[in-house]
């Protein structure tokens, strides 16, 4: 069964590792951040070890003494090894992926060390544990975060741990990675309700592109005869071909999307989320007003990401 660490002494550690290991996105292990321990194996050891002792000191047997100095010479070494294995380590955040609640972050890190780094665990509480070996080439480690809900994810502390060479002794760090990701709320599908800032018209193409010369809507490959005014030189000289820039026009006033006000909030956030992922994918120009936020009526990747980050940091209602 754990052992149940008092609130208050919990308090004074954090704040002890606050002061002596502050939030920093990169941060190199050192005698200051590094934490050694005997592991429950290393206890063993050294009652092994103190067992041999009393043996040999009461029969009088140099070959036993010599033994049990042996082997607590080997423990004695395994402590600067055990340090010298994690003393060096960088550990760098790289920018995470766009997520949605209840889906596992894969957490990027970027570990170099000056002389190399082995049988080194990677974890944040109650998540899985990333074993890696690392060296003066940087390394790539994707470590696991699950998210419950939405807004802003706050791991906490990622624990760095090592129990080389011989697990005789635990070796550890504490690091706050500075991590603040905002969690997108959990897509529900819905009816899709858009509004105008107008009655007037009612077409089902509101809000969409159609053909036009206002503005640029991306390239296709190039038809014969077309102008060559349409052409795409640049790309030409590229090497990609022949391509055609396409032009659009909006049609129609622009559309809203707001927060449904028959369900509770985080349905309802849910419910939009899913809207704006689907009005991206049919290529529907939208708008997006909740709360005192108002995002003005766009199209493209960009406009759905501030979109769902508007959405991820709605405050919860009390």
């Amino acid at each position: 069964m754990a052992l149940r660490v008092p609130e208050r002494l919990r308090r004074r550690f954090d704040a002890f590792l606050d002061r002596r290991l502050p939030p920093a996105s990169s941060q190199e292990l050192s005698h200051k951040s590094i934490f050694i321990f005997p592991s429950g194996f290393g206890f063993a050891w050294l009652g092994l070890v103190l067992l041999l002792y009393l043996f040999g000191t009461n029969y009088q047997n140099n070959l036993v003494i010599g033994l049990a100095l042996v082997l607590l010479s080997l423990f004695l070494s395994c402590i600067i090894y055990s340090f010298r294995n994690l003393a060096g380590l960088n550990l760098s955040r790289l920018p995470p992926p766009h997520i949605y609640a209840g889906e596992t972050l894969a957490l990027p890190m970027e570990l170099t060390s000056s002389h190399g780094a082995m049988a080194v665990n990677l974890s944040y509480p109650g998540n899985e544990v990333v074993v890696c070996d690392c060296g003066k080439e940087p390394q790539k480690v994707l470590v696991p975060v699950k998210t419950r809900k939405r807004g802003l994810l706050r791991p906490g502390r990622l624990l760095v741990e090592s129990r080389y060479p011989l697990g005789l002794l635990r070796t550890w760090s504490w690091l706050d990675m500075d991590v603040a990701h905002p969690v997108f709320a959990s897509p529900l599908p819905a009816p899709v309700h858009l509004g105008a800032d107008s009655d007037a018209s009612s077409s089902s193409d509101l809000g969409k592109h159609v053909a036009g010369v206002d503005e640029f809507a991306g390239l296709r490959s190039y038809v014969q005869g077309e102008s060559l005014q349409r052409v795409a030189w640049k790309q030409l000289a590229q090497g990609r071909g022949m391509l055609s820039k396409d032009f659009a026009e909006p049609q129609g006033l622009p559309q809203w999307l707001a927060l449904p006000t028959n369900e509770p909030l985080e349905t309802a956030l849910s419910q939009l989320a899913w809207q704006v992922d689907e009005l991206t994918r049919s290529k529907q120009i939208f708008g997006l007003r909740l709360g005192d936020t108002v995002l003005e009526p766009a199209l493209g990747e960009q406009h759905r990401i501030g979109c769902q980050l508007t959405i991820a940091l709605y405050p919860e209602r009390p």
